[in-house]
């Protein structure tokens, strides 16, 4: 009886207007901390990563034929890199035109190593990958990205522990106890609670948000040949394909376990559609930085928003992502979401960050990984270990190895693939049985 009564909307099932829109802002909420987070530190425009990241998800899904639920938003994966290019050492300092469109060059770059990636993955078959990415890799590195982020939340909560413990709270107490829509918009709830109670707490700047410009238009600007952008910025794009498979997984496991609870009795193939999916993450790098947009990635954070609200209609990631580029010629719209207080984003990011970690789990467990092979427990043990450790242990996540600093989650990553690989080398049964097993609860 109760999987009669869940509500919930699988990628091809479209909400009445009315829900849609109120869906849609749940999600940019939820992406618009990160994404305008990644251009202040980068020295990029906001308003055009604004408009650059709605753009992007709709050439995204419009590649992935809206078979794949995701959005695109700006990637922190690319900062240390793209800083060295634009030089931007102070938050909230924008990069001179000349070395943002240099940045642009790498950005793009990438973009078309992701592509490369999804033909030569389409082209070998998924099998091959399987290989490569297991699910010790792939739930991994959800794993680590999760709770990577933990100390941004707790950082933005420690801002106002009251009011970051109210937020939480009642986002869990909505998701938990209410029923049907509302129950689906428990995170914009959360958040819109979050706020009023900040207001006496003095923590919203309303003069700034009227002295902000009504219409604003996106700062654009077109891409420099630049080789040291090329060779800083381009290879960061193969540390990143784990990251995507990782949401890949995740959301493939979500949504056929909603389909089955919601009795439809519909398949849906999302995870072997990596190669799609990386040439849609492509197209979206291409697209955001041929117009001078940051690089980017499918974001956790809607990832989760989705799980946890059980609506992953591909129309509600269109819509948003329509406001998201209205919202870019708007300055006080965007001051306004921007006034939200770090503490009521801490308090939803605990939430949201944790269950990106646990949908790592959920993908070993879905698949069968025997956590008593030791083949198994030397991969993921060093991946957890160098991600986890490397992020908290130094400055930015940037690990000093031999002169060079290596991003915590890429280096964990790419050790994981290689150390995988080498391990399995004389045990080609073993990987096969793995496979049939996966195919076998698919």
């Amino acid at each position: 009886m109760k999987d009669k009564k869940m509500v919930g909307y699988l990628p091809d099932e479209n909400p009445p207007v009315w829900k849609l829109i109120l869906f849609a802002l749940q999600q940019i909420l939820v992406m618009f901390p990160a994404t305008v987070l990644v251009a202040l530190l980068t020295g990029f425009h906001v308003s055009t990563t604004l408009f650059a990241s709605g753009f992007a998800t709709l050439c995204f899904i419009l590649i992935t034929k809206r078979k794949i639920p995701l959005y695109y938003g700006s990637s922190f994966s690319y900062i240390t890199a793209v800083v060295a290019i634009t030089g931007a050492h102070k938050l909230g300092q924008v990069a001179p035109d000349s070395l943002i469109s240099q940045a642009q060059f790498g950005i793009m770059a990438s973009g078309l190593v992701s592509i490369l990636a999804g033909f030569v993955i389409n082209k070998f078959g998924k099998d091959k990958i399987d290989k490569v990415l297991p699910p010790t890799i792939t739930g991994s590195i959800a794993i680590i990205i999760g709770l990577s982020l933990a100390g941004s939340a707790m950082q933005n909560a420690s801002q106002n522990w009251g009011i970051a413990m109210i937020t939480l709270l009642a986002t869990m107490i909505f998701s938990v106890f209410l029923k049907g829509t509302w129950g689906q918009l428990s995170i914009l709830f959360g958040i819109i609670l979050g706020y009023v109670i900040s207001i006496p707490a003095n923590l919203i700047d309303f003069a700034k948000i009227a002295a902000s410009p009504l219409i604003t238009v996106p700062h654009f600007t077109l891409p420099t040949l630049s080789w040291p952008s090329l060779i800083a910025i381009m290879p960061i794009a193969i540390a990143t394909i784990p990251e995507s498979s990782a949401h890949l997984f995740q959301l493939d496991l979500y949504v056929n376990d909603l389909s089955k609870k919601l009795g439809r009795n519909k398949k849906y193939d999302i995870e072997s559609k990596l190669g799609l999916n990386l040439i849609g993450d492509g197209i979206g790098d291409m697209v955001s930085a041929a117009i001078g947009g940051p690089a980017g990635t499918n974001y956790g954070e809607n990832l989760s928003t989705m799980a946890i609200t059980k609506n992953f209609s591909t129309l509600v990631l269109i819509t948003a992502a329509v406001i998201t580029m209205g919202i870019s010629f708007f300055g006080r719209l965007s001051e306004f979401v921007i006034s939200i207080p770090s503490a009521v984003i801490g308090g939803i990011s605990i939430y949201l960050f944790g269950v990106i970690g646990v949908q790592g789990v959920a993908i070993m467990i879905n698949k069968k990984v025997d956590m008593f092979d030791t083949r198994n427990l030397c991969v993921i043990s060093t991946m957890l270990t160098i991600g986890l450790g490397g992020t908290f242990a130094f400055e930015g996540g940037l690990i000093p190895v031999f002169g060079m600093k290596l991003p915590a989650i890429a280096t964990a990553s790419i050790f994981g693939i290689l150390l995988n690989l080498v391990l399995n080398i004389k045990s080609p049964a073993a990987t096969k049985e793995e496979c049939a097993a996966r195919e076998e609860t698919a």
